[in-house]
């Protein structure tokens, strides 16, 4: 009976991180880029009662006897299905339609990559220009240096192609390449990379090292889609029934506890 107050334990802790997930899921329903994230459990190891020969004579059982001593949490994954597009009216709001995603320098100046197209222009501390993040971390292009534009160019007027190149109108108010481009980046699998704030990710050795849109021909293109915000792709009725099954996997764990707590007091007035 402690064996089962132990797993039923073990139940409730996992089903706490279950809830805790799906309630994160749900608070982030409304955040530009988010993926939700999906918690993975395994069972515990089997503690074996008797095994196959355990009969006087020796003779063969078909089955053992095992019984598991609970369960725990494995992982907590992000699913990086496509999130809906958003219109936005800001002319810096670019949403990503494909596998790729931004970089950005951080303050700590490691490489960062996140699917929150929502930046704007900032100025830069050498004059002009520099496109950053709503928390003033410059966003990278192709060749993993910050995007600037020059003191006489106004940012109202850039704009961007689907492959992420920028664009400056000339005299006759033509779009010019500007010689540079948003980079955009993948990764063999993204589920592994580090989650950090803000819809921030760090590569590891999981998820491989980023691959350069613009340098490997072997991955397929992704689209920027400038005046657009990639919404979350959360999906509340599923996590709502996730939440429900959730709970009721609480209370029985609980249950649980509570029979065993009885049968052990029975137990204990046998003796009276």
């Amino acid at each position: 009976m402690v064996r089962s107050l132990w797993t039923a334990a073990t139940g409730m802790i996992a089903q706490q991180t279950n809830v805790d997930t799906i309630a994160n899921n749900l608070a982030n329903v409304n955040s530009v880029g988010y993926k939700t994230e999906v918690a993975e459990f395994k069972s515990l190891l089997y503690q074996t009662l008797q095994t196959r020969t355990t009969t006087a004579n020796g003779e063969n059982k078909p089955i053992s006897a095992q019984v598991g001593l609970g369960v725990r949490n494995s992982s907590i994954t992000s699913i990086f299905t496509q999130g809906s597009m958003l219109a936005s009216e800001s002319d810096t709001a670019f949403g990503i339609q494909g596998e790729g995603f931004f970089a950005v320098r951080g303050q700590d100046g490691e490489i960062h990559y996140t699917r929150n197209g929502n930046f704007l222009f900032t100025t830069n501390v050498g004059g002009g220009l520099v496109l950053a993040t709503t928390d003033g971390l410059p966003v990278l292009s192709t060749t993993g240096q910050p995007i600037t534009l020059q003191p006489d160019q106004m940012a109202s007027k850039v704009t961007v192609m689907a492959d992420g190149s920028l664009a400056y109108p000339d005299a006759n108010n033509t779009p010019q390449p500007m010689g540079v481009a948003i980079g955009l980046y993948q990764f063999n699998n993204p589920s592994g990379l580090h989650k950090e704030q803000d819809t921030l990710y760090t590569v590891t050795d999981a998820s491989g090292p980023a691959i350069n849109e613009a340098t490997n021909d072997n991955v397929t293109k992704s689209a920027v889609m400038q005046g657009y915000l990639e919404g979350s792709n959360v999906q509340v009725a599923d996590e709502m029934v996730n939440l429900i099954i959730a709970q009721r996997a609480y209370e029985l764990n609980s249950k649980a506890i509570t029979t065993s707590d009885e049968m052990m007091q029975q137990a204990n007035q046998l003796k009276r």
